[in-house]
């Protein structure tokens, strides 16, 4: 797809489940969109979802976002592979800048997502760690996946504690490792995790390392082995370009959307995960269905869509 200098109706920012979804719905409006994709959805890291509607023995998460693109193209809509590095006004109009060129629209979806903070280790081990599920990062999504078995939640403070306390409901064997130095957990995160059996580990760890069927943390106190690792490690929210326009946000970096996914700049929208809600494939869907109607609705307002 070459850029065109054309004014769209809709920029979206980002093809993972919601930007797809939300183009998939625009096209399917009759308006004009343009999708700009990094190429980095979380959702490619899944070796394989199995709470996704309508997979029964699950779907790899390339799968899925390679039939959602053959669904959108049959619809017409182009993907440009680029990253939108500046979001700027135009009048009532949006401009979308990348190392090619520029993408005009009377309004943008932002559906980019979260970045992931990775424990220390090396890359194609977290690659190969992330194929066999010795690294999982979503509980929600796999906890059933490690039933009795041995977990380890590398993570502290209130984010760890939460964590192995929700992963302990799928296993008696939990342990909570420090990333760095000692715990920083409150006097009843504690006794909390010792009421549920939850080991505590002072860390630091060092780079996590891979056994024929186990994933390795040494620490301090010595070297762990466990069937999984959750980190517990927070994550960067990717919206930098909305928060630039003067968007509300978060303290820690999500959009904030009223019920139709409009974030507080009009004609600027967000859905996915870099909105506040579950961080769940079937729930990005969901909000890129509100976002793209309310879209089409709002642009109703403005303009004459009768065909």
């Amino acid at each position: 797809m070459t850029l065109s200098s054309a004014m769209h109706d809709v920029l979206i920012v980002g093809a993972g489940p919601a930007g797809l979804t939300a183009a998939i719905y625009l096209s399917r409006f009759h308006l004009s969109v343009a999708v700009i994709d990094a190429g980095d959805s979380r959702a490619a890291l899944i070796p394989r979802t199995r709470n996704h509607p309508g997979y029964p023995g699950g779907v790899r998460g390339t799968e899925l976002l390679q039939r959602m693109r053959l669904q959108a193209s049959e619809f017409g809509v182009q993907i440009h592979s680029g990253v939108v590095e500046r979001l700027e006004r135009d009048g009532e109009a949006f401009v979308g800048s990348l190392v090619d060129g520029q993408v005009r629209a009377r309004s943008v979806l932002l559906a980019t997502g979260v970045v992931n903070n990775r424990p220390r280790m090396r890359d194609d081990l977290h690659h190969e760690a992330l194929e066999r599920g010795l690294i999982r990062y979503c509980p929600i999504c796999d906890g059933y996946e490690v039933t009795d078995r041995r977990v380890g939640v590398i993570g502290t403070q209130t984010h760890g504690y939460k964590e192995a306390v929700f992963l302990r409901m799928y296993s008696r064997d939990v342990t909570l490792v420090a990333p760095n130095a000692g715990h920083a957990l409150g006097i009843g995160e504690r006794r909390h995790l010792g009421e549920l059996g939850v080991v505590l580990v002072d860390g630091p760890c060092d780079p996590l390392e891979l056994a024929e069927a186990s994933i390795l943390v040494s620490t301090p106190s010595g070297l762990l082995t466990f069937d999984t690792i959750y980190p517990a490690l927070g994550s960067v929210i990717r919206s930098e370009l909305a928060i630039s326009l003067g968007a509300e946000a978060t303290e820690d970096g999500c959009l904030v959307i009223d019920p139709h996914q409009r974030t507080t700049v009009a004609g600027l929208y967000a859905a996915g995960d870099v909105a506040k809600g579950l961080d769940q494939i079937s729930h990005a869907m969901g909000e890129a269905a509100v976002a793209a109607t309310a879209i089409r609705n709002d642009l109703a307002t403005r303009r004459d869509l009768a065909r």
